[in-house]
């Protein structure tokens, strides 16, 4: 009895341990499912959709947005609101590689498309409406893609019904703003729509202003040390949609009000900060670059990179070597002839040049780094340059001239040190008035060379005198 009581005992004992080990790895498991499919109270929104020349732009724009807020850790879902015309395969990147969800929307018809002030890019930011619609969270905060964080901003999510900032003395921003979800709210923005509620500009920033035309009187939010949440409208600090061109005037970041969180690109499309040409232009580009080097990357655009990059070699080398001359397609049989040719040669060569630095402009991927973008464009116009080189007799250091100085201007941007920007402007004012003498000196050198060029009798030479059994002229 004793041995047998014995080892019931370490049965039993067996079996619990083996129980308690069961509990503790169903708890885990079950843990581990319920972070996995953990649903935030907050999200932060931005939306997408089709239908303008720079649609893949913004695409990019919104994948380094969402990016970027997950490298900075926020406790948000990360919300896209997409057309439904956007593409499947961008939905699907920025699903399952950027970690967003979207949401799928029919585009909201624009009633102020007519009106005489109105602007066709802004056709579908109505949109944005839509955020009201995510009633599964307390509070969302929609952004622009053109929103770049500085740090972390979850206490936004404490703000109440309405808040944004005001970087107009008299217009709040809608480039970034917080509110509650709420379809009561969101059907009533739509009858507006419908019953044509007056907009200034046509666009969500017209319309939302008009919905909440009593924010300016409305107190600063300063989030409760609790956490608690606050309710009603509230002014948002300007340091959480810090207008660039404050950078611009001081170099350097000075804004008293909050922290100094959210930088916003307001100013001009073709100067938003994921064109390449955008820096050093505006010295704030680089700092979008990096932010996307360190999140995104630029994958997606390398091949293309690598491609004209063998080409515009390629273009060097056969320049070099072949040293092509069209002098050998051209002739003349009398004067008038003559001077038509040379005056079509001249339209040729100016335009020629001009080519050379605008193709690749307009060629190279808009949204790659600033450093490899303004590579390859010095790379392609000294390709196209030889071309016109060679094939008119031009002075290769005349012709350069001016890309020597789109380089030197770039330099005069990039210098780091200068104290603010009206130093910087004051100097990049007094390199273009330097600079103006020695290319309107080249453009002169150039246009005599070509004159003489065409004068010469081995780059037109006459033709010989037609044999009285031939009727066609010789073709030298």
């Amino acid at each position: 009895m004793g041995w047998n009581g014995e080892r019931r005992r370490y049965v039993v004992t067996f079996f619990r341990v083996l129980l308690v080990l069961l509990a503790v790895v169903q708890t885990t498991a079950f843990q581990g499912v319920k972070l996995k499919k953990k649903e935030h109270r907050n999200a932060y929104a931005t939306m997408m959709y089709m239908g303008t020349p720079r649609d893949y732009e913004f695409y990019v724009a919104t994948r380094v947005l969402i990016r970027s807020l997950v490298k900075l850790q926020v406790d948000a879902d990360l919300i896209v609101i997409a057309s439904l015309d956007v593409p499947l395969r961008w939905v699907r990147a920025l699903e399952e590689e950027d970690g967003a969800k979207v949401v799928r929307v029919e585009n909201l018809n624009n009633p102020y498309k007519g009106q005489e002030n109105f602007d066709k890019r802004f056709k579908l930011t109505l949109n944005k409406l839509y955020a009201w619609s995510l009633v599964d969270y307390d509070r969302v905060v929609m952004l622009d893609a053109d929103n770049l964080f500085l740090q972390k901003t979850d206490e936004l999510f404490q703000c109440g019904q309405f808040c944004a900032v005001f970087i107009n003395p008299c217009i709040f921003h809608t480039g970034l703003f917080v509110l509650q979800p709420s379809r009561e709210v969101f059907k009533d923005m739509v009858h507006q729509l419908e019953t044509g509620k007056e907009n200034p500009d046509g666009a969500d920033q017209g319309f939302i202003g008009a919905y909440f035309p009593d924010l300016l009187d409305q107190p600063m939010f300063h989030p409760p040390l609790n956490g608690s949440n606050l309710y009603g409208q509230y002014r948002l600090p300007l340091g959480y949609q810090m207008d660039a061109s404050y950078y611009y005037l001081r170099l350097r970041w000075r804004v008293p009000c909050g922290p100094n969180s959210v930088i916003t690109f307001p100013g001009a499309l073709w100067l938003k900060p994921w064109y390449w040409w955008s820096w050093p232009v505006l010295p704030l580009g680089i700092q979008w670059h990096e932010n996307r080097r360190q999140t995104l990357g630029y994958a997606a655009e390398m091949p293309v990179i690598i491609v004209q990059s063998i080409i515009f070699l390629g273009i060097l080398a056969m320049t070099h070597l072949a040293r092509p001359s069209i002098s050998k397609l051209c002739y003349r049989s009398s004067d008038k002839t003559t001077s038509l040719i040379q005056t079509g040669l001249k339209f040729m060569a100016i335009w020629s040049i001009l080519a050379a630095y605008i193709v690749p402009f307009a060629i190279i991927p808009r949204t790659i780094h600033p450093l490899v973008g303004w590579t390859l464009y010095f790379l392609g116009s000294t390709a196209l340059s030889s071309i016109a080189i060679n094939s008119f007799l031009l002075p290769a250091i005349q012709v350069f001239v001016p890309l020597a100085g789109i380089f030197g201007s770039l330099l005069v941007m990039a210098y780091p040190w200068y104290p603010n920007g009206v130093v910087r402007a004051l100097a990049v004012f007094g390199y273009a008035f330097c600079y103006a003498p020695i290319a309107w000196g080249s453009v002169g050198k150039v246009m005599a060379r070509l004159q003489v060029s065409l004068e010469r009798e081995q780059f037109l030479p006459k033709l010989a005198e037609s044999s009285p059994t031939s009727g066609f002229n010789k073709l030298y």
